[in-house]
């Protein structure tokens, strides 16, 4: 695939960029840098060694501001929740940046620009560039920006990572069906219910989770069975 514009890219993070070479960088993938005998560090695993601590510095920063109430733990396991594979992979989405990937033959025909391990890494390694480009205020104001809606769940009390929506955009896109849910069983007294919920997409049966509310089972199966489907 040739090397795209990044104009487009630049536009959906709202940035002016200085080195554009950094988020070319940043978008080159080392299959593709060793396929075109490029060296040994012209592809992005550099840049998104540093943005994976810029994006978990951020992160903390905002959780520790917007939610004083709080306890380290809880800020620890959303904060988790915020950087982890799934929800870096969603952010790499929405700015199309499978469209913008420099890949080796190989992976790209394997269906690397899809895959969230690399998406997520791609989405990193642009933080990295952005923070040595712009510095970590620019980085502040676009993770603020894009995980916005996960921010929100916190304060709502919802799922940070939402299984459902993922899972279901997953099902659309590869099995052109929507999952199904079915509460298959309830127990225990009215303040301790744990409720089962099972999971089926074309009538095939693909994970039960448990909780202590219909929604809460009904988002574990879905984590279950998006996890098992993208492996």
């Amino acid at each position: 695939m040739k090397k795209r514009d990044l104009k487009e890219l630049f536009a959906k993070l709202d940035i002016e960029p200085k080195q554009q070479e950094l988020y070319r960088q940043a978008l080159t993938h080392s299959s593709y840098a060793h396929e075109h005998n490029l060296g040994n560090f012209a592809h992005n695993e550099r840049l998104e060694f540093l943005g994976d601590a810029v994006l978990e510095l951020a992160i903390s920063e905002e959780l520790f501001q917007r939610y004083p109430q709080l306890p380290e733990g809880k800020l620890t396991r959303f904060r988790a929740a915020l950087v982890c594979e799934e929800t870096l992979s969603q952010q790499a989405k929405k700015l199309t940046l499978g469209n913008y990937l420099l890949l080796g033959k190989g992976e790209a025909a394997s269906g690397g620009r899809q895959r969230p391990s690399l998406l997520a890494d791609a989405f990193e390694a642009l933080l990295g560039a952005l923070y040595l480009d712009l510095g970590f205020e620019q980085v502040k104001i676009v993770v603020r920006k894009f995980f916005a809606p996960f921010l929100a769940n916190i304060k709502k009390g919802a799922p940070v990572t939402d299984y459902k929506t993922l899972l279901q955009e997953y099902t659309q896109a590869k099995l052109a069906a929507t999952p199904d849910y079915t509460i298959i069983s309830e127990s225990g007294p009215d303040h301790a219910k744990e409720f089962v919920a099972q999971l089926s997409v074309k009538g095939k049966v693909l994970a039960e989770g448990s909780g202590h509310s219909k929604k809460e089972a009904e988002q574990e199966a879905a984590r279950i069975a998006y996890n098992n489907l993208i492996k």
